[in-house]
């Protein structure tokens, strides 16, 4: 049963051609196909229909129907508003039921979502097009592409075979998808397409991409809302990678008064962006601060301030003497151009004036990427950036458990494995998604942000009751350690609940529904391999063999004849060897359809949690696929 389906079953007012609309209607709205319609894609929605509505009436329209107070609308609270139109409880004529109204009939006419997509997406995509012609033109596989015009609908064909959104993931995040096993024959067949789409998907699972919504055939059809959604993320994730301590341990100039490196590694990305460009207008002496790449940007003075500071050889702060904004935004960006490297970069004047959020992030992290324009740090300053960055263990099991949560489809999104539990809400919808039924929901407070610390602990503490009716070992793990972001408490729980997932999915499964044992993955994996006629074998999942990749590698032989190319493995004796087979596993996997979060380093340093879940995710394709 889909999520869509799932929350439907709970409205039998509805019959199943209204649920096939509502759910037209509702990916039409959610333009990255995240699962929920946030506060800028309903705004599009809106602009798209002709209604002129202010920042506050947008958000008032999901405050009607966001019933649990997440900030965005999902389909079960979308449903419910349906559910009131019905029954006369709410107005076809204002608010967000106008907005359903007009949205559906628009979905219906034009007989696909795509239809309205496009219209308001434009500045969005042109931006994208601009992009990807400049960072995958020379590409040696398929830079004969490019440019793609971004004024027409090219880079909605140009995705569909799979390998541009391939490249453009390997560009943002390098080395996510080891470029052997993709198909970049100049005529591919169905079959072939398919298999670089399931790369795609499962790569862009794997650096932190929302793909609940998103399948091959919704890419290889080139479906304009969801293709651009995608691309956004790719693009956002890249950006916002490379703005860290590790990459820029100058960031430790943005402390403020009372705070701890700790602190600072709690913000996300884009309030650390925010922090960066008030840290430049303090500087300059302006009274000028920013609270969102929206609003705050409309009049370029922001802009034309940070310039300034980070080269005023080249930018001056003369573009302030221009009145009319689209002229004076032109003049901010003919600044950004003289920088050493340029930084003319995903906006447009029109985009700079209408506040677009989108786009004025990316241009800020592209400029910060290139000019940080923060003082070097000394030695003292150095040491104290090391502790904070590698006195800790977990931090790669951190990453994946945080990316599995994410990849549940649940909100709020995950940045922070240990923040963004403390409240138990994420933890409950993950429980009430890995085991149905499981969560009571009368018992939870769900109205965010939770601010009070009782409540956090009651949520934490339920978690903590609903894991043990799941016979989960949690000796000494209480509601305070979760909520007081214990790191290795947390781990201990999240990994009891990935593992659990993973063999709940096995057994529903299973011939004959019954629970599956680590010792049968392990027999399975064992006989698959025998059966492609190799004859690696592995003794448990601690096996120190399985450092070299060798025997995942003859188990995907098992499960696909042929999928494996065995003149391009390598012995595996040593690191290098070693990590070239370890990437290939993965990708191969991921060709396979296979969901995973593993990390080359996990195969190589035989994580034995990583790699249950690598197995599982390989015995759930082959098991899948054999019914």
């Amino acid at each position: 049963m889909s999520d869509f389906q799932a929350a439907a079953s709970k409205f039998p007012e509805f019959s199943a051609d209204d649920v096939e609309k509502f759910v037209q209607t509702f990916k039409s709205m959610d333009a990255d196909g995240s699962g929920s319609i946030d506060a800028a894609e309903l705004g599009a929605v809106l602009r798209s229909l002709g209604e002129k509505a202010t920042p506050e009436e947008v958000r008032a329209q999901i405050q009607e129907v966001d019933t649990n107070r997440s900030g965005t609308i999902e389909f079960n609270e979308f449903l419910g508003i349906i559910s009131r139109l019905r029954a006369g409880k709410a107005s076809s004529d204002a608010g967000f039921g106008k907005t359903f109204t007009k949205q559906s009939k628009v979905v219906t006419v034009g007989g696909s979502s795509d239809s309205i997509a496009h219209s308001f997406s434009e500045d969005e995509k042109e931006s994208f097009v601009d992009h990807i012609n400049m960072e995958l033109g020379t590409d040696a596989d398929i830079g004969k592409r490019f440019p793609l015009d971004s004024h027409d609908m090219s880079i909605f064909e140009a995705v569909k075979d799979g390998l541009l959104l391939c490249k453009l993931i390997n560009y943002s995040v390098p080395d996510t998808i080891d470029e052997r096993v993709l198909n970049i024959k100049a005529k591919l067949n169905q079959f072939e397409i398919v298999e670089n789409q399931n790369v795609c998907i499962n790569s862009a699972k794997a650096i932190g991409c929302n793909v609940v919504n998103v399948g091959a055939q919704d890419l290889m059809e080139g479906r304009v809302h969801l293709v651009l959604g995608l691309i956004w993320q790719i693009i956002k994730i890249g950006l916002l990678s490379r703005i860290n301590l590790s990459n820029h341990p100058e960031l430790y100039r943005l402390l403020e008064e009372g705070e701890t490196l700790d602190d600072l590694l709690k913000l996300p990305v884009e309030q650390i962006l925010i922090r960066w460009v008030n840290y430049h207008l303090k500087n300059a002496g302006s009274k000028k601060r920013i609270a969102n790449f929206g609003s705050d940007i409309k009049d370029s003075e922001a802009y034309t301030i940070l310039l300034s500071q980070l080269d005023p050889n080249r930018c001056t702060t003369a573009p302030l003497n221009e009145s009319d904004l689209h002229k004076r935004a032109e003049l901010v960006l003919q600044n950004a151009d003289k920088l050493d490297p340029p930084c003319r970069k995903f906006v447009t004047p029109k985009a700079i004036v209408a506040g677009n959020p989108k786009l004025n992030l990316a241009f800020v992290a592209n400029l910060f990427n290139f000019h940080p324009g923060l003082a070097p740090l000394s030695e003292e300053e150095k040491a104290a950036i090391d502790e904070a960055l590698f006195g800790g263990e977990g931090d790669r099991e951190a990453r994946a458990f945080a990316l599995w949560l994410n990849s549940l489809g649940i909100e709020p999104f995950v940045n922070n494995l240990y923040e963004d539990l403390k409240d138990g809400l994420v933890l409950l919808r993950a429980f009430d998604k890995i085991s149905p039924g499981s969560v009571q929901w009368s018992k939870v407070n769900q109205n965010q942000p939770i601010t009070s610390k009782f409540k956090r602990l009651e949520n934490t503490n339920y978690a903590i009751v609903v894991g043990k009716s799941l016979k989960f070992s949690l000796v000494g793990v209480g509601g305070q350690d979760i909520e007081d972001g214990n790191k290795t408490l947390t781990l201990a729980l999240v990994w009891q609940m990935m593992r659990f997932h993973v063999l709940s999915i096995l057994k529903s499964i299973s011939k004959d529904g019954r629970d599956i044992s680590e010792d049968e993955m392990v027999a399975w994996a064992n006989n698959t391999v025998k059966k492609g006629g190799r004859d690696s074998v592995m003794d448990s999942f601690k096996d120190p063999k399985l450092a070299s990749s060798i025997f995942f590698l003859d188990l995907m032989n098992g499960i696909k004849k042929g999928i494996v190319n065995y003149d391009i493995v390598a012995a595996g004796s040593d690191d290098a060897e070693r990590k070239s087979n370890a990437k290939y596993s993965i990708s191969i996997a991921r060709k396979l359809g296979a969901c995973i979060f593993v990390l080359p380093e996990d195969i190589m340093e035989v994580k034995p949690k990583m790699i249950l879940t690598f197995v599982g995710a390989l015995m759930h394709v082959a098991l899948a696929g054999s019914q």
